[in-house]
């Protein structure tokens, strides 16, 4: 069995989290990919997996061969294709991570429309709001909302986040609208807890950035959660447009302290360091940025 056959159930087997998985995306019995995965531990001489009943996970050995051989395999596929077909054909895995908010309500439509481009593009997405390792989780993109701290990623843009300050009418008609940041000092506020107070309700007063901060009643690390508490009343949000143009478009909320605009921030692709991008992941940045533009269809209209 030659070294790429075995390399390629190992990769799959980890992403897969399992044989029979990993079998059924290459369309090998079980048997044939643990025959496989086990002659490259008998040649490397090592232990790369952990076998249990229940779990499977990766020794230090595997770990670090895992790392190594899925950029290898991915770059060696990605040539492979730029030969066959430079223009047309993508095939492969991509490996993404995402908001969950973004992901769920904006991401979807447009990788379900990725996917019908591309039929031989295989996709696995993780919608999570936590920080992603992308070097370590073996990931080959993840689309970051806001100011980027890891200087040794690669970042593309794909497009701007916008802000508005919005509430419900109910919660308005008990406790006044605001009509200075300032007053917000007197009102209750709804926070996402995955960024500061001070990065969520910043404000341009006639070119003076200030920051005016809430009561915090509720804080949450999920946007669509903090939607819905302002929807029922229970305070003001500061939050992307993405998440509250539909809530703002039926009437469910209302936008407030429109003449002070809240810092726009970006929205990001980005990729591990220390390798070139392949092609399927350069075609859908590509694609994803005409999706989503300095205008997204959120905006438009809001």
């Amino acid at each position: 069995m030659g070294r790429y056959e075995q390399l390629e159930a190992f990769v799959e087997v980890v992403d897969q989290q399992g044989f029979s998985a990993a079998g059924e995306k290459m369309g090998l019995v079980k048997s044939v990919v643990s025959r496989r995965v086990s002659e490259l531990e008998s040649r490397l001489g090592v232990k790369l997996l952990n076998r249990t009943t229940r779990k499977l996970s990766l020794t230090g050995a595997g770990e670090q061969l895992y790392q190594q051989a899925s950029v290898l395999l991915a770059d060696l596929l990605d040539a492979e294709q730029k030969v066959s077909d430079e223009q047309v054909t993508l095939s492969g895995r991509l490996k993404l991570a995402a908001p969950l908010s973004f992901g769920y309500r904006h991401l979807s439509s447009a990788i379900s429309e990725f996917v019908k481009m591309h039929p031989e593009i295989n996709i696995s997405l993780d919608l999570n709001d936590r920080e992603i390792d992308l070097v370590a989780e073996g990931f080959d993109m993840t689309i970051r909302i806001g100011e980027l701290m890891d200087s040794t990623l690669i970042a593309r843009k794909l497009g701007v986040i916008r802000f508005v300050t919005a509430a419900s009418d109910a919660y308005l008609q008990q406790h006044g609208t605001p009509l200075h940041p300032a007053d917000l000092a007197n009102h209750q506020g709804l926070l996402y807890s995955n960024m500061t107070a001070k990065q969520q309700w910043r404000f341009n007063d006639k070119g003076q950035k200030i920051v005016s901060i809430p009561h915090t009643r509720l804080s949450a690390n999920n946007g669509d959660f903090l939607t819905n508490a302002a929807i029922n009343g229970l305070g003001i949000v500061v939050s992307p447009t993405f998440l509250l143009s539909d809530a703002i478009r039926s009437g469910e909320l209302r936008k407030i302290l429109q003449g002070y605009n809240t810092e726009a921030t970006g929205l990001y692709a980005l990729f591990p360091p220390g390798r070139l991008i392949p092609r399927r992941v350069k075609v859908l940045v590509e694609f994803l940025q005409k999706q989503f533009g300095d205008l997204p269809a959120w905006d438009k209209g809001l």
